[in-house]
């Protein structure tokens, strides 16, 4: 096997490797299936190593008699409608050609603009639909090295609800701190706040009703976190932290309305121009 792969690459290295005309050699067989040459040809990278490429060949050659072995194996054993894929294969072509167009078409068709009205509109008619299922905060909150400067002026600022602390506080974060969030406008799990402070917590909806400066520490950083707004799960979920799912939502519903016209149009087309026939193949026995 070691004689045959070096006489391989030798072969691959060559220059006359890539004649067609001695392409046609097997280098491995299972039972009565062969290896030729020339499906080996591609699969070592041009200017390879010599070592590497015997590595890549005996990899493959390898793999594939261990792949022609259970394939030979499974085809002797498995029943007659238990190898028959061609149905199977057919249905995923028939599929995958169809998608890809449609795909193409909904590219080129589908208005995927959705307005702030739109999104409104459709939040106010399914509101009972948005039913919370995690616990969810408004909050900025930072991560400071116990070490770092003005760590006391940082535990001072981050609970302000002033302007100026709060750029104050923003202007600190990005000089000292290691991790910092002050978009407090912004909905986010409070399962996701929790991942980022060391938080020990038994009663979330306790803690959230009662809790609004939270401040915690491990044996480095120290962490400031400034809830301004809570909701908890089963509850309706506010309109700000749906609003991307419901544009998913009504771009959805776009693209499934618009290949309903798309195939009912070309269906009419088709009849119209006598494309299509159906035959009544059903006789009336007396």
């Amino acid at each position: 096997m070691r004689v045959l792969t070096m006489l391989l690459i030798i072969s691959i290295t060559s220059c006359s490797f890539f004649e067609e005309e001695k392409l046609d050699g097997a280098v491995a067989r299972v039972k009565n299936k062969q290896l030729m040459l020339s499906d080996i040809v591609s699969i070592v990278p041009e200017g390879s190593a010599k070592e590497d490429s015997i590595l890549i060949i005996n990899s493959y050659i390898q793999s594939w008699i261990k792949e022609n072995l259970i394939l030979q194996k499974a085809e002797l054993n498995l029943k007659g409608n238990e190898t028959d894929f061609e149905k199977q294969l057919e249905d995923y072509r028939k599929s995958l050609i169809i998608f890809t167009y449609e795909k193409e078409l909904i590219s080129q068709r589908l208005d995927t603009i959705v307005t702030k009205e739109e999104i409104e509109a459709f939040y106010d008619i399914n509101k009972q639909n948005f039913e919370l299922t995690d616990d969810i905060v408004k909050v900025r909150y930072l991560k400071v090295l116990k070490n770092a400067p003005q760590v006391n002026k940082i535990r001072k600022l981050y609970k302000s609800t002033k302007p100026e602390d709060i750029e104050k506080l923003k202007e600190l974060s990005h000089q000292y701190a290691e991790k910092f969030h002050f978009n407090d406008g912004q909905w986010i799990l409070f399962e996701e706040l929790k991942k980022e402070i060391p938080l020990n917590i038994t009663a979330t909806d306790v803690f959230l009703k009662n809790v609004k400066n939270v401040e915690a520490e491990d044996s480095l950083s120290y962490y400031f976190a400034y809830i301004t707004m809570y909701k908890l799960k089963n509850g309706v979920a506010p309109l700000s932290f749906e609003a991307a799912n419901i544009k998913s939502i009504i771009i959805n519903k776009r693209k499934t309305k618009l290949m309903s016209k798309i195939r009912t149009d070309l269906y009419e087309e088709a009849f119209l121009n006598k494309e299509i026939e159906i035959y009544d193949n059903v006789k009336n026995e007396k």
